[in-house]
């Protein structure tokens, strides 16, 4: 069983981390655009950030964009570097400013946002490979 694991393609068993990293984003994204940009602007505001509802505009469309590029595989260094930057932004928040423990209590926790920074570095560093667009349009 464990001969069959050692032998299976690392580009191809990334391909479940990146697609699920990019679903997870697109929906975090998105999800903001739906619930209310300005709700989103509003909450950053309350964290201190400086430009909250421009903020919340560039963190949605960021989320939603870099989650597409990711699922498809174009440019997805870039695409998981600037994830990871801001998923660690986002473990900052959840970890010192609203004071969250590792699996949540009164707030989320922030268990899921580390998951997040080492998925999309990992994804970053092996970049798209196998069914991406970055290797039909970059390959030697």
């Amino acid at each position: 069983m464990i001969d069959i694991l050692t032998n299976i393609d690392i580009y191809v068993a990334v391909i479940p981390l990146r697609i699920t990293l990019g679903i997870i984003m697109l929906d975090s994204g998105i999800g903001k655009w739906k619930r209310g940009i300005t709700g989103t602007g509003q909450w950053f505001a309350s964290l201190g950030f400086p430009k909250p509802q421009i903020l919340a505009r560039f963190v949605a469309s960021l989320e939603t964009a870099c989650g597409l590029l990711i699922i498809i595989g174009l440019f997805t260094p870039i695409a998981g570097l600037l994830i990871a930057a801001n998923m660690s932004v986002a473990t900052y928040v959840q970890k010192f400013k609203l004071g969250a423990s590792f699996q949540g209590g009164e707030n989320q926790g922030y268990e899921l946002d580390i998951l997040l920074v080492v998925s999309a570095l990992t994804v970053a560093a092996v970049g798209g490979q196998t069914l991406a667009i970055d290797t039909i349009l970059f390959s030697d």
